[in-house]
This record gives C-alpha cells, structure tokens and sequence, in this order.
C-alpha cells in the first residue's frame, strides 16, 4: 500500500486498526521506499520526518564511532538508522545506532540476514531531533528495554544530556560529560561527545 503524505516537520502515525506482521511491515517499506517507518507493538506505523543536518551529523558521529570500536573488538557488529529489528513484542524500531553481538548475527540464516533482523541489539543509542517529542522517546527507550537490550543511550544534542538505560535501574540522566564509557558486552566503547555537544 503506497501512501501520500503533506511535508512533515514532525511524525504522523497511520493505524490499520489490525494486527500488522513482520511481513506486512516489510512490504509496506518497499512499497513508500522514500519513508522512514517504525511499527508499534500495537499496529501503528509512524513516519518520521526526514532529518535536519544537525541532527544528521550527530547521529552519524555515533554511528561512526561504535562502527570504529567495533571494527576493532571484532566482537560484534555496528549498525546505523536504517537497520530494522523485530522485538519480541511485535514492534519493529530502528535506532540510530546499535551493536549487535557475533553470537546473535550467526544465529540468522543469510537469508535472513537480508530481511528485518529478527535479534534484539545489545547495545542502542537514540539521538533526539528537533522533531522528537521527549515523551514519544523515552517510550521507546523503554521498549528496547523491556524487549532485551542490557544497556540503550538516549542522547539529546541541544541539552547536551545522555540518560542511561539498563533493566532493573531508574534512567539515569548524565550532564556535563565530555565523554562516556559503555559497559557489558560493549565494554571498551568509549563515547567521544565534543562534535555532538558542538554541533554544526
């Protein structure tokens, strides 16, 4: 199903009022290959804006960054925004960067490795935009959460704040750091944040 949208300057959520699978979701990406859509646990397909530069940019130094440490621990992967993961409960969300362990990247056949990953990150970090409501975010964080993920980042660029997620703890919210130190299966990372505290 193609779907027209006006510009967006903030996300639109579309609700089928049914449930939607792992492949209808698929299928409705390839379809508006120009959107960028996350599914709920509860069937509704939001579309995000594009990005503006700024949050690009920081979003990119992130991504750029755990691709870097990964490509040297040799322990696991790193992907950026456009990868896909279907959780446990149904949603299908794409962080804007992620970890994945090389225990749960062998444990998908090649072919599904071409599809949405059905694996939960061990690692996620979320850099919030203009555009992303505070509220909207931290639901999300806890989704990565409650579906598996030991250790997830919500960075916000313009607070110049990172608040921390692990099961079983509060969030905790970090100012006044120049940089931060992941821990578990992603020890060793160590997060430079000048660029993304300077922005463009």
């Amino acid at each position: 199903m193609q779907v027209a949208l006006p510009e967006l300057d903030s996300a639109a959520t579309i609700n089928f009022h049914r449930k939607i699978s792992a492949d209808d979701f698929e299928a409705f990406c390839a379809e508006n290959p120009s959107l960028r859509a996350e599914l709920s646990a509860q069937g509704e397909i939001t579309i995000m804006p594009p990005a503006g530069v700024e949050s690009s940019f920081r979003s990119l130094d992130v991504a750029g960054e755990l691709r870097n440490w990964a490509k040297q621990s040799k322990s696991g992967r790193a992907f950026e925004s456009s990868a896909a993961f279907v959780l446990p409960s149904g949603a299908i969300l794409s962080p804007d960067a992620s970890w994945v362990s090389n225990q749960k990247i062998q444990s998908l056949a090649p072919a599904q490795r071409r599809r949405f990953a059905q694996i939960t990150p061990d690692f996620v970090v979320e850099v919030r935009s203009p555009s992303d409501r505070r509220s909207i975010l931290e639901l999300k964080m806890a989704e990565w959460i409650a579906s598996g993920v030991p250790l997830a980042w919500l960075i916000d660029g313009d607070a110049k704040t990172v608040t921390v997620y692990r099961p079983t703890v509060p969030p905790q919210t970090l100012s006044g750091i120049q940089e931060l130190a992941a821990d578990g299966l992603t020890d060793g990372f160590v997060l430079d944040l000048t660029d993304i505290w300077a922005g463009l």
